[in-house]
Order: structure tokens, then sequence, then C-alpha cells
């Protein structure tokens, strides 16, 4: 009786901590978002007008294929770019015979999920279009600075969440390859999206089974928990690439609960399955649910869990 009080007491213990961590890192999140939405929200509203205006004054849209989209075409927009700063610098001055001799076109190109164009001030915005099971989900934008073509273009602005290394990409292709960065960027987005719909979507139909859902900012860090017969299952998915939408490590653990006898005296009669510490029984690994998380997307994965999960329990912790 008293190892059952014991083993009962650290269930308590554990299941209090970890609570209270789970809701320090609620409220973490929910202040860094807090702190940054304001700000974050009015650049996205000046930029999504400007480029709503570039679109609206376009006399061409050109829509552009893998191959088309390449150095030489990056180099044509910021030609563009840099003509029509010419142009207006040449109407603010009243100098006309300054203007440069070449028709005056306002091209957007369009590739995959990317707008490219020409927005004032020798810049070129790209906006991109993420989505998730073939619906449109959230625009993000960046804004880079051509001065010359002697300089290395820069990052001037842009609406990508905080959390994703956009500089560390800005660091690492933007002075070698515009293009390489731009179609990074574009991936680590539609990534980013795609983790986080995926979450969302499991939430949102299986809200009443899930509990305990913990997730990092970037989604690359998703952890959550299964309560299911006299077992708690956890389930901890790492993205360890950001541009990865299955998780690249998987732990899927069945604990025991010990909330009676009954459930006490049931799993230490198994003790060939599960092996005892202490009093207190291991973790079981459930490899079926990890492979279904490595090969599929989490709510497929979800449902393939919970459809084997009774079955699989009872061959775990049914006496022998």
């Amino acid at each position: 009786m008293g190892e059952v009080n014991f083993v009962q007491a650290e269930d308590a213990r554990l299941e209090t901590t970890r609570a209270r961590f789970s809701n320090v890192l609620r409220r973490h999140g929910a202040l860094t978002e807090r702190l940054s939405r304001d700000s974050d929200k009015m650049v996205f509203e000046r930029l999504q007008r400007e480029f709503e205006a570039a679109r609206a004054s376009q006399t061409q849209e050109i829509w552009l294929d893998g191959e088309q989209w390449n150095d030489g075409l990056l180099a044509t927009v910021r030609e563009r770019v840099h003509m029509e700063a010419e142009r207006k610098a040449s109407q603010l001055s009243g100098d006309t015979t300054a203007l440069p001799a070449f028709p005056h076109e306002k091209i957007t190109y369009r590739v995959g999920n990317k707008t490219i164009c020409c927005l004032e001030g020798a810049r070129i915005g790209i906006q991109y279009e993420t989505s998730f099971a073939g619906e449109p989900c959230d625009l993000y934008h960046c804004v880079l600075e051509s001065k010359s073509f002697l300089e290395k273009m820069t990052l001037l602005e842009h609406t990508v969440p905080f959390f994703l290394p956009i500089r560390e990409a800005e660091n690492d292709f933007l002075s070698s390859n515009a293009m390489k960065f731009i179609d990074h960027v574009g991936d680590l987005l539609q990534a980013f999206v795609d983790r986080r719909e995926q979450v969302r979507l499991i939430k949102e139909l299986y809200g009443n089974q899930v509990g305990e859902l913990y997730n990092s900012l970037p989604y690359h860090m998703v952890e959550f928990v299964l309560d299911d017969f006299d077992c708690k299952v956890t389930l901890s998915l790492k993205y360890a690439d950001l541009l990865s939408i299955v998780p690249t490590e998987v732990s899927v653990l069945a604990w025991p609960m010990h909330q009676s006898k009954k459930s006490i005296s049931a799993v230490t009669t198994n003790r060939k399955e599960n092996e005892v510490i202490g009093g207190q029984p291991i973790p079981t690994r459930l490899s079926y649910a990890e492979d279904a998380l490595r090969t599929m997307s989490l709510p497929e994965a979800y449902a393939e869990i919970v459809l084997n999960l009774p079955q699989i329990l009872k061959e775990i912790y049914t006496p022998q």
C-alpha cells in the first residue's frame, strides 16, 4: 500500500510540474506575439498597399516556369527598377531631356508562389503566397534594395516571422546568389505554414483527445499527450531542418498510470513486458506510431495511431 501511495504522489508531482511548465511556455508565446503584433501588422499593411498599387499599375504580368526563373531574369528586374528610379528623378528635376529612352513598362513576374515586382525607390518586392491542402493561407513580403549593379542587394524590410532565420539566409545567399535567397525564403515560409496548419488541424479535428499540446514558435518542436485506458501516450516531434514538413526525430511512449490498485496490479503482473525500476514501471515505445509520424502528415499519422492504439495497449498491458 505504501508503494502505491508513493507512486501516486510522484505522478501527482510530475503532473503539477508539467502543467506549470506548459503554462509558462504558453504565457511566453502569448507575450512574444503581443509585443510584435502591432508593429508587424503596420509593416504588413503598408507593404500590402504598395504591392497592390504596383499590381494595379502594371502594364503586363508574365508567368514564368522553372527554367525561365534564373539569374538573367533577376538582372532584368534590377535593370528595370534602376531605370524607373532614373525616370522618377528626371521628372522631379524637370529635365525631360534626361529621361531614358525606353518604353515605360511596369511588369510583374509570377513564378510558383512568388510575385516579383518593381517598387518605388530602386526596390524589388517579392510577395509570397502560402497554402495548405490546396487552400490559400498567409501572405508574406520581402523588399530588396538595389542601389547599383556594383553593389550587392540588401534586405530592406520584410514581414517574415521573426523566429524564422531570414537574416541568416541573407548572410548566406543574398550577396552571392539573390535568386537562391528568394527561393529559400519562400521554402522556409511554406514549410512553416505547413507544420503550423498540420498542428491546427489535429487540434480542430481531435481536440477532445489531445491534451497538453506544446509547440515552439516555428513549429519545429511539437509535443502532445493522449490519454487512453490506464496509459498516457506522449508524442514528441522534432524537425531538425526548418524546411521539413515531416519530423526528423520522433518519440512515442506509453506510460502506465497508477490511478487504482487494479492498474498497479495489472502492470506489475506483466513484468516480462514492462520492467519495473524502484516500483515505477518504465514507458514502452510505440514503434508503429513513430513509423507513421515519420512517413505521413501529422493528421494522417494521428488517425493511423489512434486506430491501432487500443489493440496495441491491450497487447502490452494485459496480464499473460
